[in-house]
């Protein structure tokens, strides 16, 4: 009797503690469902915007549905939309973005890697001296070091143009790329590099075959990061660049800015969703692996 009565009680427990569990989760994705909504409501205002016509715009409200999908906007902002004293649209500012921010990402990484490299595995006197005065560069403002890169690029010849702009985001992001791979690196054994090096291999060789097969994690981190950071920057695009060499964000801020007559909410909105369309691909397509990434040299192993 004693029995049926413990796996009563038993069965009677376990009933209220997944039912505790199950109320528990609910209100966790209740919660997370409504930080979503509220945070994603801006784009879709936006996306929606981008597709209605003015008069829809007048008379609705923010959250209406388009009647239609009618993209005039997009065209007109891609195209034919004037940005200060021309009317070509945003398409010209798109890729002079591409050409900035390819090569800027690519030597950033590239070079990030190598100096993580050379820290931890290849250290030699000063070598923390010298990683700490880098890590001082990731808290350098942006606005302090506006007049001195100003004067470089005008000594170099490359003031106003687009590899100017290119150096300054290298030069810049740098620092950033350096301290995500030292940090990585800092978990691969040693006792793997020192094997390496009785069986012959150099120091290309063990960066090329053994480091950088494993750095795929931490890689994507630094293209995640460098890529938002130097497609989103304004400061440095106005600064640096002039005419049509100057990136998206700025050619989107004389669009929006510039506007004559009546003001076109629709061609903006259209505009400001094309200048963040690359960025949210890119976290779309590759920001599961960011946290993981992150992760994977927290440990040393």
């Amino acid at each position: 009797m004693n029995a049926v009565i413990d796996a009563g009680a038993i069965a009677d427990t376990v009933r209220r503690r997944r039912r505790s569990h199950l109320i528990g989760r609910i209100f966790i994705y209740s919660g997370l469902l409504l930080l979503a909504a509220f945070f994603i409501t801006p784009l879709l205002v936006m996306l929606m915007t981008s597709f209605k016509t003015m008069p829809e715009i007048r008379s609705g409200n923010l959250l209406s549905l388009p009647t239609s999908l009618n993209t005039d906007a997009w065209r007109l902002a891609w195209s034919e939309a004037c940005i200060s004293v021309s009317c070509e649209g945003l398409n010209g500012y798109f890729w002079n973005s591409m050409k900035i921010v390819i090569p800027a990402v690519v030597l950033s990484v590239a070079f990030g890697a190598l100096n993580g490299y050379v820290l931890t595995k290849w250290q030699f006197p000063g070598a923390n001296l010298v990683f700490g005065l880098m890590l001082f560069g990731c808290f350098i403002p942006f606005q302090i070091v506006l007049i001195p890169m100003a004067k470089t690029l005008g000594f170099l010849g490359i003031a106003g143009t687009t590899p100017g702009l290119v150096l300054v985001h290298f030069i810049y992001g740098i620092s950033f790329t350096t301290l995500f791979f030292r940090n990585f690196y800092v978990s691969v054994p040693d006792d793997l590099i020192k094997s390496a090096r009785i069986d012959g291999a150099g120091f290309w060789r063990i960066f090329t075959r053994i480091l950088l097969p494993l750095s795929w994690p931490i890689v994507i981190v630094a293209i995640i990061w460098q890529f938002t950071n130097v497609w989103n920057d304004f400061l440095f695009g106005v600064s640096f660049a002039a005419g049509t060499d100057q990136p998206i964000t700025v050619a989107l801020n004389n669009l929006v800015n510039t506007s004559t007559g009546v003001k076109a909410y629709n061609v903006d909105m259209a505009g400001a969703m094309i200048a963040a369309l690359p960025t949210i691909l890119v976290y779309v397509v590759a920001g599961r692996y960011f946290l993981r990434g992150l992760m994977s040299g927290a440990v040393k192993g």
